[in-house]
């Protein structure tokens, strides 16, 4: 018997067979294949975003996987190393983040790691198979003297043939421009959560100044990381406010990370419960269909998520992890792990030209 949908996931099912058909029909060969639901839009309201995220798990995941692969390789998954380059002591007060200054987790503050130190990282990271070098500091925003050893970093990394990556705090557009010139490819900064919930978590900088960053970014023609953290104590509109509003960007940002909460002692959200596992998958499944020539990252989170969890959201669209033990401070699953959950499930590395094709060289 077939089963009645809802007139919202009619006009929404409806809405997208129009867009496919749309798509087929402008095919230079006259060739049939699956359009990508659809091509990438700017005008995502939380209403579109509600629909998707209340659809039938099944119709969801069928939504995101047809968007992924008219768009990817389904089997390909982008291979990042994340590496803490300076640790702990961070004025703000970000409550999930155990390198602030305000809260007693056991990080103690340590001085900018030296040139050398990081370009061993950044080898061994790329000999296990790693194609994106990522470099984080707990800075507030860097101080001009400091950037410039950061700019030999990244010029250093770039020469070893590995995508490079920063995260650094808030930027003006002058130190963006110089990073650009360094050779940095992407630039992480988070919104975190959606604009309303952002005062429960960060008091010290506005949702505002994350967006200027992100607007410095773009201009000095970095492509741009930037995602969120999700089981934070919000609630689903705030996860349907934080992907409308990324979604809603001028330009989608090339790189979205979906974080689940990593509580940690001695910060605020230590006891906050678990999220359903469920509840983050439909994350990732909304975050591909909404942004979908953005890679989606796995990030935070996967060293307490269990495997099926994880080919859940492989499945959802997600194509992109951090590989090593260790996400800054917080622990992250082996390499050896990984690798045997990539095999199980036929996935394998995305090389660096197959993204930067996606979106044209930086």
């Amino acid at each position: 018997m077939a089963r009645n949908r809802p007139a919202g996931k009619a006009a929404l099912f409806a809405s997208c067979a129009v867009r496919y058909t749309e798509t087929m029909s402008l095919a230079a060969d006259g060739s049939a294949h699956l359009p990508a639901a659809c091509l990438p839009r700017h005008d995502w309201t939380r209403e579109d975003v509600r629909a998707l995220f209340d659809l039938p798990f099944p119709d969801l995941m069928f939504r995101a996987q047809s968007v992924h692969r008219q768009n990817f390789d389904a089997t390909e998954v982008q291979i990042s190393t994340l590496l803490s380059i300076k640790t702990g002591g961070c004025p703000e007060d970000c409550a999930y983040c155990p390198q602030s200054a305000r809260y007693d987790t056991g990080v103690a503050a340590e001085k900018l790691m030296a040139l050398d130190a990081v370009l061993a990282e950044a080898r061994a990271a790329k000999t296990a198979g790693a194609s994106r070098f990522c470099m984080g500091a707990a800075w507030r925003e860097p101080k001009d003297r400091d950037l410039d050893t950061v700019c030999g970093m990244v010029a250093g990394v770039k020469a070893l043939g590995l995508e490079t990556c920063a995260t650094l705090g808030m930027l003006n557009a002058a130190q963006a421009r110089r990073l650009k010139q360094s050779g940095l490819d992407y630039y992480n900064h988070n919104l975190d959560t959606s604009p309303e919930f952002y005062g429960d978590i960060i008091t010290t900088r506005t949702y505002q100044d994350r967006l200027t960053t992100l607007g410095h970014v773009r201009e000095a023609g970095i492509h741009v990381c930037c995602g969120g953290i999700v089981g934070m104590g919000e609630t689903r509109d705030d996860r349907i406010g934080m992907i409308a509003t990324l979604a809603g960007l001028p330009a989608h940002p090339e790189s979205v990370p979906i974080n689940m909460l990593v509580r940690v002692a001695g910060t605020p959200l230590a006891g906050e419960p678990a999220l359903d596992p469920l509840e983050f998958v439909r994350t990732i499944a909304v975050a591909r269909i909404c942004m979908p020539r953005s890679v989606v990252r796995l990030s935070a989170g996967r060293e307490d998520m269990s495997e099926e969890t994880q080919a859940l959201c492989f499945l959802a669209g997600a194509n992109s992890i951090f590989y090593g033990p260790k996400l800054l401070t917080t622990p992250n699953p082996g390499r050896d792990r990984d690798r045997e959950l990539m095999d199980r499930l036929g996935l394998s590395p995305m090389e660096p030209t197959q993204i930067n094709s996606q979106f044209g060289a930086p």
